[in-house]
């Protein structure tokens, strides 16, 4: 994830939260979507939402680069329903794990 320099542009202080930790992560206003970016425990995490529907694809894409460093990849998964959480009707994830390299399929399947 980047550094907390080059997102706090986009801090708020979150209902809940209080302000952003810099070096464990806070709540984001971004592009009028509520992030809330953790990058702590080994993983970097964030929940993308908005108050009327869930984020689009190129939304999510907006929130990764803005996010995440260029040469970085992040994940959206489907996990198995025993282990499926959803605490917002409209809200998307992304992950990076810090100690892992995110196996990605052929370059030609993904189009």
């Amino acid at each position: 994830m980047k550094p907390y320099t080059e997102i706090s542009c986009y801090a708020i202080v979150h209902p809940l939260l209080g302000p952003p930790i810099p070096n464990q992560g806070g709540a984001f206003r971004f592009r009028g979507m509520n992030v809330i970016a953790s990058w702590a425990d080994s993983w970097d995490h964030i929940s993308v939402s908005r108050p009327d529907r869930c984020p689009t694809w190129e939304e999510m894409e907006q929130v990764k680069r803005a996010f995440f460093l260029s040469h970085e990849t992040a994940m959206q998964l489907h996990v198995p329903p025993t282990d499926h959480k959803n605490l917002h009707p409209y809200c998307l994830h992304l992950w990076r794990p810090h100690d892992a390299h995110i196996p990605r399929p052929p370059s030609w399947m993904v189009a």
